[in-house]
């Protein structure tokens, strides 16, 4: 464990800050990623600048690095000729990685407690596609958690502090996810893709969230990859559901062109949004996509002054 304060108690005791755009920081120092393992290749070609991009969170004031694995599968790892056993090793950095971060942010002062989360994208991540977006990808139940279990396996196995099952758009696919991540010994969070009051795949989100009420290894509940303007009602519903604490990390606004492979659109998001969504019951706060460093750490200082 990253540190001695485990993320469930931090969350109990009160805010947490999330980091922000993984692929966004690693654009903004000059590194491609406009093939299909997105940031999930430089853990092969270039695992220091994820390190840094980690880095450059926690110095803006994060407390929890998501791991690089977002795209990260055997699957698309084997699309590039990549072996069984070095995807295995690949998805293991990413979590390794992370960790480094924490050390170097230690040694630039930093000392507040520090987690990593491993991040575990859906089964339309690895189609690169945009199906990310939509869900229902025809499969069902069993053949998702088939697909998830090994990746998730690796990645507890690397110790994270905590799974993140993020951007996920489809009900069925949490129901694999929860399925998967059951006897790992790893706690986890649960986070949807919305569209206003519903997943991405169009169930209402009451439904959505009550699958993870009862699971002891879910920590908090909640939204990522949306339009801010969604964050606050499903913050509401993700509390009044499962009684957990929520989790929020949503875009800057601007919307995904998946032919284009590129963002349209203007930003919405304002920091000053989070203390409503504080209010609402939001403990685990950041940004996702074009969400950087400067606005997280304007997260991290609207959160202290509303302790």
């Amino acid at each position: 464990m990253t540190s001695t304060v485990t993320l469930a108690e931090a969350l109990a005791a009160g805010t947490v800050v999330l980091d922000g755009g993984m692929s966004n920081q690693l654009e903004s120092a000059g590194h491609d990623l406009s093939d299909e393992l997105w940031s999930a290749r430089l853990l092969a070609e270039r695992p220091e600048a994820i390190t840094e991009a980690h880095l450059a969170y926690f110095e803006a004031g994060a407390d929890v690095a998501i791991t690089s694995s977002y795209q990260a599968t055997f699957e698309g790892f084997a699309k590039r000729g990549i072996s069984h056993e070095r995807a295995a090793e690949l998805l293991s950095l990413s979590v390794e990685l992370a960790r480094e971060a924490v050390r170097q942010a230690r040694g630039k002062g930093v000392t507040r407690p520090l987690w990593v989360a491993a991040s575990v994208g859906p089964y339309g991540a690895m189609l690169a596609d945009g199906s990310e977006y939509r869900g229902r990808y025809g499969l069902s139940v069993a053949e998702l958690e088939r697909f998830h279990r090994p990746r998730l396996e690796v990645l507890a196995g690397a110790r994270p502090d905590v799974l993140a099952l993020e951007t996920v758009p489809d009900a069925d696919e949490a129901e694999a996810l929860l399925r998967a991540v059951r006897g790992l010994g790893v706690t986890a969070w649960l986070s949807y893709s919305v569209a206003g009051d519903r997943t991405r795949a169009g169930q209402p989100l009451e439904e959505a969230f009550a699958l993870a009420a009862d699971s002891d290894e879910v920590i908090a509940v909640g939204v990522n990859c949306c339009a801010p303007e969604d964050v606050e009602g499903a913050v509401r519903t993700a509390a009044r559901v499962t009684g957990k604490p929520v989790v929020v990390y949503p875009n800057s606004g601007e919307a995904w062109n998946a032919e284009a492979r590129a963002w349209d659109g203007r930003s919405s998001f304002a920091a000053e949004q989070v203390r409503g969504w504080r209010e609402s019951g939001a403990r685990l706060i950041g940004g996702c996509c074009r969400v950087g460093p400067e606005a997280i750490g304007s997260i991290a200082r609207t959160l202290a002054e509303a302790r």
